[in-house]
């Protein structure tokens, strides 16, 4: 074996020593769907495909963190933002399970599809170890989702009112890009400098792809960031009016984008610009 190849396996080695030696195994299960997750099983799969960005310790100071914008997930603290509960709550098995195989948009976190369901449900048990928060909290349980109406061209006008009203456009900017006022100026529970989510990247959101999913980040909020939860401004009703205005300004061919566009472009008048101009 050529020499740098040797010192790349003691590395990997040594790597996977530091990791057991580190953080040793509290016992902690998950249970998602009817599979149990494992945390001895899922400290081997840790091993291998995490600590190189969250690190042996799961703070978030793996060898390639120095590298990484935005920062990994420091599993400590315990604060997550894609969650289905209340704010300042723990997530469920199943929310932590989703953002292991979902990944996140505009990160390096990949989706870990390719890992089996119940190496999914594994590392999340080992996850779950590295703070004691889980050991002396109770998760609550996941907000209530009402059925969502239709869209409309008056609920996404008065959506679009919404995110003129709530400052949505100071983050995100008026046309929805993380171009906001404020933008630059964001940072992250960890004084680390974070960006509003832009809604023109593609048909993702940060903790999911459909509308309920967008819905339930405004009630959640995602906690870490600026982002906060809007449960206590905004009526069901009016979340879904949001939704649906924010569906129009991503790049798809959506139903939103088209009752939204056959409207405006008959009601131009109707129309006042979203910011400092429309206060």
């Amino acid at each position: 074996m050529r020499p740098q190849l040797r010192w790349l396996a003691a590395g990997c080695v040594g790597t996977l020593l530091m990791v057991a030696a580190a953080a040793p195994v509290r016992a902690q299960q998950t249970r998602v769907d009817n599979r149990t997750g494992n945390a001895t099983a899922g400290q081997k799969l840790y091993g291998r495909y995490c600590v190189g960005c969250h690190g042996a310790d799961g703070d978030g100071q793996g060898e390639n963190a120095p590298w990484i914008d935005p920062k990994p997930r420091d599993f400590t603290a315990a604060v997550f933002k894609c969650r289905s509960t209340v704010s300042g709550n723990l997530p469920t098995d199943q929310d932590l399970y989703n953002s292991v195989t979902r990944g996140f948009v505009t990160t390096n976190m990949p989706p870990w599809v390719a890992l089996t369901p119940q190496n999914r449900a594994d590392l999340v048990a080992y996850i779950k170890t590295f703070s004691r928060r889980w050991q002396a909290t109770v998760v609550s349980t996941p907000i209530a989702i009402p059925a969502e109406p239709a869209p409309t061209a008056e609920g996404m006008l008065r959506g679009r009112q919404l995110f003129q009203r709530l400052e949505c456009w100071k983050c995100h900017g008026p046309a929805g890009h993380g171009d906001g006022p404020s933008a630059s100026t964001l940072t992250d529970s960890k004084d680390n400098p974070i960006r509003p989510y832009n809604f023109s990247t593609g048909t993702r959101f940060k903790c999911g792809a459909t509308n309920q999913d967008l819905y339930r980040i405004f009630m959640t909020g995602l906690d870490g960031t600026p982002m906060p939860s809007f449960a206590d401004n905004l009526k069901p009703e009016e979340a879904w009016d949001l939704v649906h205005f924010l569906r129009t300004l991503q790049p798809l061919q959506t139903p939103e984008a088209t009752i939204w566009r056959s409207w405006s472009l008959a009601h131009p008048e109707q129309l006042k610009p979203i910011g400092p101009e429309g206060q």
